[in-house]
């Protein structure tokens, strides 16, 4: 008995939430190394060439694999609270964990809007409790609350952001004293939708009786985002504000951000996968499904926002994810809503770009995950470190991956990859060092956990 007892207790104990993944081509802060990963206690215990251990945890052959930091998509719109009939937090963040998304930005414009300290921690205490992907919120800008914004705390938000043109759910802020105000005001970084507004009302009053989405970026054409971007920047530049302005669709717009590294920045910029991937060519065949706020322009605006990218003068990739429903979005035009669906494959896209030699792999994982970690001060995210949250992706590059609705994870129910074929797939997503998906399944019940920011 005795002897019994002495084997059982020298056999190697097993550790849950332990996990070895073994041979993967790690692709890390500009290199690409054969490494093995352990993670333990949701970090990243050990990076080495060949671990072994004297215990038992779940291990991963990943030869053939590339192991990639988790996504961090800046800039997203899950609907909740108040349009679930769209999205909702738990529905999105399992849509985004498929895609390789392990952390996300959430947008103030639902109903209601996010614009008072109580309402953004309302959000955190729904996604502490449905969220599998890690979380932060904007703060939201209206006409009238400059003294919330006074009295944020920089470490409870990701951002302050400002709608300088009206889209979904009404929070254009259009007050001049107001705008000058909050960039002279805000104690964190301010995070820009940029058009002009009576710019665009003009435009509708011309093409009132176009019903077809061709007319799209007619009506909210370069000129109201320019005016509007060169505006966000005179008033950052006055007050020397932290300005961040999303989704550049414009070639002139590109030219508006310095070529300089990013720890030297005041002044930064976002692209969108949708705009690196469609031009005005496409509303033909996609019609009100690419409809979106600042609208996809032409082929030349496309390059320019990819020559941007490598460039320097555009520092991070974001999806502006943006469901809404079928019905909702099959109206007449302009009748139908904007945005599109599209956080459970913008890795794929990019991917997608890197095959056709758009992007290097390095390049793609410092937009997507370096850059948006530092531009944001998110702590210990966004790098494939020991000491950092596991957050974690394995692609397969080698495995092609076909979306279906049997596959489309959105509450909305529809993407506009619908039949197409992407040439690689996400084997396994890791966040905060569990394993939340494998092979195109949600497989643990865990949540993610709330980001936090060095910032002073």
């Amino acid at each position: 008995m005795l002897q019994e007892i002495s084997i059982f207790l020298q056999k190697p104990k097993f550790l849950a939430n332990t996990y070895l993944i073994k041979k993967a081509l790690v692709i890390n802060e500009g290199i690409l190394f054969s490494n093995d990963i352990l993670i333990k206690n949701s970090r990243i215990e050990r990076i080495d060439s060949n671990i072994s251990l004297d215990y038992k945890c779940k291990e991963i052959n990943a030869e053939g694999l590339w192991l990639v930091p988790g996504v961090i998509d800046d800039q997203v719109h899950f609907r909740e609270p108040g349009l679930t009939h769209k999205a909702n937090i738990e529905s999105e963040s399992r849509a985004a964990v498929l895609g390789g998304v392990t952390s996300y930005m959430e947008m103030p414009n639902t109903n209601p809007a996010t614009l008072t300290k109580e309402k953004l921690e309302e959000k955190y205490t729904i996604a502490a409790l449905t969220s599998v992907a890690n979380y932060s919120f904007f703060f939201g800008a209206s006409n009238n609350n400059i003294e919330d914004i006074k009295r944020l705390n920089p470490l409870d938000s990701c951002g302050v952001k400002i709608f300088m043109g009206s889209s979904t759910g009404n929070m254009l802020v259009d007050n001049k004293k107001t705008l000058s105000d909050i960039f002279e005001y805000s104690p964190t970084i301010i995070a820009t939708h940029c058009e002009d507004e009576d710019m665009i009302i003009a435009q509708k009053v011309i093409y009132k009786n176009e019903h077809n989405s061709k007319f799209h970026p007619i009506i909210r054409d370069r000129e109201a985002c320019l005016a509007s971007s060169k505006k966000a920047i005179e008033l950052a530049k006055r007050h020397n504000s932290r300005l961040h302005i999303l989704h550049i669709s414009t070639k002139e717009e590109v030219e508006l951000f310095e070529k300089i590294p990013l720890k030297d920045k005041r002044i930064t910029a976002e692209a969108c996968v949708h705009h690196l991937w469609f031009s005005d060519q496409d509303y033909e065949k996609y019609g009100n499904k690419i409809v979106c706020n600042p609208a996809i322009k032409t082929k030349e605006d496309r390059e320019a926002l990819w020559q941007g990218l490598l460039n320097g003068n555009i520092d991070v990739i974001a999806t502006d994810h943006a469901p809404h429903t079928w019905e909702e979005k099959s109206g007449v035009y302009p009748n139908c809503p904007a945005g599109v669906p599209l956080i459970q494959h913008p890795l794929l896209m990019m991917l997608e770009k890197v095959k056709e030699g758009k992007i290097s792999i390095e390049m793609l994982v410092d937009k997507m995950s370096h850059k948006v970690a530092d531009l944001f001060e998110i702590k210990d995210r966004g790098y494939i470190r020991e000491g950092y949250y596991a957050d974690l992706v394995l692609v397969n590059p080698n495995k092609n991956y076909l979306v279906s609705k049997d596959n489309i994870a959105y509450k909305c129910g529809w993407s506009p990859f619908e039949g197409h074929s992407f040439s690689h797939s996400i084997d396994h997503t890791f966040v905060s060092g569990i394993l939340m998906q494998q092979n195109g399944k949600i497989i643990n019940d865990s949540k993610g956990e709330r980001l936090e920011f060095n910032r002073s």
